[in-house]
């Protein structure tokens, strides 16, 4: 305790004597420069001729002809001018009879004036420096009289196996990721039965994925499993602005790990540090490609690391360099994709443990409407439709509740709010209505979920919500049509009933040109292209490629490409068109019973569409 409070006078005294330099260096500042208003040698002279000047002083520099002048004006103020020979300025000055008084300006005074104040600042700085150095390492664990310790001591976040309560039953929704990972489990229980067979247990392993997936809570669930120590730290934590520190870190994060194995070491955006090295208009970072090197080396190399597994998760594979990637480090890359129907609705399940659902609430509906979410959008929305109802003082989460989350996730709040013209209201309209239309006539897309012409928080003046039926893996040459002739079905039902376009379809037009471009340069689908992929590399020239292979094909070839892209289109526009103008009076009576109710549900807009023929039990999966 007293060496505690020993520490804490010391802190005090050091910071009392920084602040009494600084104080001291601003007076001194204060003193020789701020005294007086410098001018330049013109403005001299010109107030001099003038006969401006009523009294002046004049310093000369120790054994140095130059010097300065310090004038009056008649006023309070003092003026100071360099000159370069002081000698011939004060017989200018005793020309014009001035009062005039002459002195020297000492060797010491020039150093207090001008040298000591620097010095005092930048040693009050080193001061400061080596306290909040030391601190970072008495933070960090290292020793006080080094005070460079604290950057080169790793911030990896250890947590031991009695507070990791996160097991595979707490993964939902990946199956196969969990079985390719159990063998990781297994040997950190019993590597015994492995070595005796001579097998080799991969040493890193990779999750891919995109965001919001699962990777970091799959690293947690094998340590849990496991029962074993789990180190966590982001790639971007190994690199400092010191050259050198990231290398020091790597090697210190893997001295403990040793201390602790067997263990888990987890990088979390690993991307961060283990780029392709060189990559870059302006060449490699050198503190980054160090941190590589010894991560790699630490990974294979020289060192022998038994009972470490390093796992590793990111969703750019593409741009981590080959030496990482290679059997001996990462040995083993686990995909980590989004869910499948079936995922999310044990996901779901998971988050809606803790939560109070209403009896109307279909978790296996809900399952089938958010295709393409993964894990983390699901948590969001189950979360999101908790403060919807605790907003609403509801007792419990109803499945209107889950929808309106959907749409302030995927679209964006609703605005009732906004005031919007009946003109704008009665384009949006006609405009939706086009878009649901042809979502039922066509076959492959749809059906139907919801359609508004609310205005959202994302800028939409309103939208038109399909329900998938089922997760497609890929999509067919005819479906990526039909999706072009949805986009297009707002602009043509505006020009159908209107006679007029607007710039409201810009987003449709932006998406259907996208479609039809992949179609013919990555999917190979146009007859006249050919079979050929003209598919542009965008992150090329950052990811220190060459620069001329960014474009494979000459100008004769990228009209050909444009004039097929705009057939496409033009093709979908035209059959889209007839598909719309032979269900007009639909058309226009959905677009009235939308004006008049501003949102139509999946059983409402089926009734417009289908009316009186439609057959009993007949759902939105029959298609014109």
């Amino acid at each position: 305790m007293n060496n505690q409070q020993g520490r804490r006078r010391t802190g005090i005294l050091v910071y009392v004597f920084f602040l009494a330099v600084l104080f001291g260096g601003a007076l001194l500042f204060q003193r020789f420069f701020h005294s007086s208003l410098e001018v330049s040698y013109r403005q001299y002279l010109s107030d001099l001729e003038k006969e401006n000047i009523t009294e002046a002083k004049i310093r000369q520099n120790n054994q140095a002809p130059t010097g300065q002048i310090l004038y009056k004006t008649g006023g309070e103020e003092t003026y100071r001018v360099n000159v370069p020979d002081v000698n011939e300025e004060k017989d200018r000055l005793l020309e014009k009879e001035l009062k005039l008084s002459f002195t020297d300006v000492p060797g010491d005074q020039l150093f207090l004036s001008t040298i000591l104040p620097v010095i005092l600042m930048l040693g009050g700085c080193f001061i400061m420096f080596t306290i909040m150095t030391g601190r970072i390492s008495a933070a960090n664990g290292g020793s006080g009289g080094n005070p460079m310790s604290g950057f080169t001591k790793n911030r990896a976040r250890m947590t031991d196996s009695e507070k990791n309560p996160i097991k595979f039953s707490d993964v939902a929704g990946l199956v196969e990721e969990k079985e390719e990972l159990f063998e990781v489990v297994d040997f950190l229980k019993d590597p015994g039965k492995y070595t005796e067979l001579g097998a080799r247990i991969p040493k890193g392993v990779l999750l891919v994925g995109p965001p919001g997936t699962g990777k970091t809570l799959l690293a947690k669930a094998v340590a849990g499993e496991a029962g074993v120590p789990f180190f966590t730290i982001s790639g971007s934590d190994f690199v400092e602005m010191f050259v050198g520190v990231g290398a020091s870190r790597v090697r210190d994060l893997f001295n403990d790990a040793k201390k602790n194995s067997p263990c888990i070491i987890f990088i979390d955006e690993i991307d961060a540090v283990a780029r392709i090295r060189g990559s870059g208009l302006g060449g490699g970072h050198d503190e980054r490609e160090q941190t590589l090197n010894q991560l790699l080396v630490e990974m294979d190399g020289f060192s022998v690391n038994e009972g470490i597994i390093v796992m590793a998760a990111t969703n750019r594979a593409d741009i981590l360099d080959p030496a990482i990637l290679r059997p001996g480090r990462f040995d083993r890359k686990v995909a980590v994709g989004r869910p499948d129907v079936r995922g999310r609705e044990e996901i779901l399940r998971v988050h809606a443990r803790n939560k109070r659902l209403g009896d109307d609430v279909d978790l296996k509906r809900v399952a089938q409407t958010t295709a393409g979410f993964a894990g983390a959008d699901l948590e969001n929305l189950m979360n999101e439709a908790a403060i919807g109802a605790a907003k609403k003082n509801q007792r419990f989460i109803s499945q209107e509740d889950i929808n309106q989350a959907f749409v302030k996730v995927g679209i964006g709040a609703e605005k009732h709010s906004k005031v919007i013209s009946e003109k704008e209201k009665r384009i949006t309209a006609f405009h939706e209505m086009g878009h649901a239309i042809l979502f039922e006539a066509l076959p492959d897309v749809g059906p139907i979920h919801t359609i508004s012409i609310i205005p959202t928080g994302l800028g939409a003046a309103g939208y038109t919500m399909p329900l998938p039926e089922q997760d497609e893996m890929f999509s067919t040459k005819s479906r990526m049509l039909q999706e072009i002739m949805v986009s297009m079905g707002g602009r043509i039902a505006e020009e159908i009933e209107f006679s007029e376009v607007t710039t409201g379809a810009s987003q449709d037009i932006r998406q259907a040109t996208e479609i039809a471009r992949d179609m013919v340069m990555k999917y190979g689908m146009s007859d006249k292209i050919g079979f050929i992929n003209y598919e542009q590399q965008q992150d090329a020239v950052f990811m220190g490629r060459d620069l001329g292979h960014m474009k494979t094909y000459g100008a004769d070839v990228f009209n050909e490409i444009e004039a097929e892209v705009k057939n496409i289109i033009s093709g979908c526009y035209e059959k889209a068109k007839e598909i719309l103008l032979s269900k007009r009076d639909i058309l226009e009576k959905g677009a009235l019973r939308l004006i008049e109710t501003e949102k139509l549900t999946k059983e409402e807009f089926e009734a417009i569409y289908y009316g009186e023929s439609k057959e009993p039990g007949e759902t939105a999966n029959t298609r014109d």
